[in-house]
């Protein structure tokens, strides 16, 4: 039988497949969420609407699950406010800087066999995994 957190993360995991894929299909563009974003800011183009419909359904998806389950799953802060602007920022910094973010690269890069893309989640997972052991074991 499958966990429960096992089945949820694979019912997303499938929805992201599929709205990368039909977002390559329709649009011809990479489902890349920091680049989406960042593009909602002037000057606008003709994609907007689209940028705006992509952004609302990321956040229309807690909605539905408030809908469906009536609960959301719970909310933990492990630290304050001050390390999520800064943790914030090197993110931001990061996507910038690599030119992605993991589902443009860890998710339609990859799947495209693009070897910037694998370089770049290689780099950002060791960066991850490094941040959880300094935060959980040094601070």
């Amino acid at each position: 039988m499958i966990s429960e957190p096992f089945s949820t993360a694979l019912a997303g995991g499938a929805l992201i497949g599929i709205a990368a894929v039909l977002m390559m299909g329709l649009t011809g563009r990479i489902a890349g969420v920091s680049g989406i974003a960042a593009r909602l800011l002037p000057p606008w183009d003709r994609t907007l609407a689209g940028r705006l419909a992509f952004i609302a359904g990321l956040v229309a998806a807690a909605l539905m699950v408030r809908l469906a389950t009536r609960d959301l799953p719970p909310l933990v802060l492990q630290v304050g406010p001050t390390a999520l602007v800064l943790a914030g920022l090197l993110v931001g910094f990061g996507a910038v800087w690599g030119n992605g973010c993991t589902s443009g690269h860890g998710v339609c890069g990859i799947a495209s066999l693009s070897p910037r893309s694998l370089l770049a989640t290689l780099v950002f997972m060791a960066t991850a995994v490094a941040t959880t052991f300094i935060v959980r074991h040094v601070m």
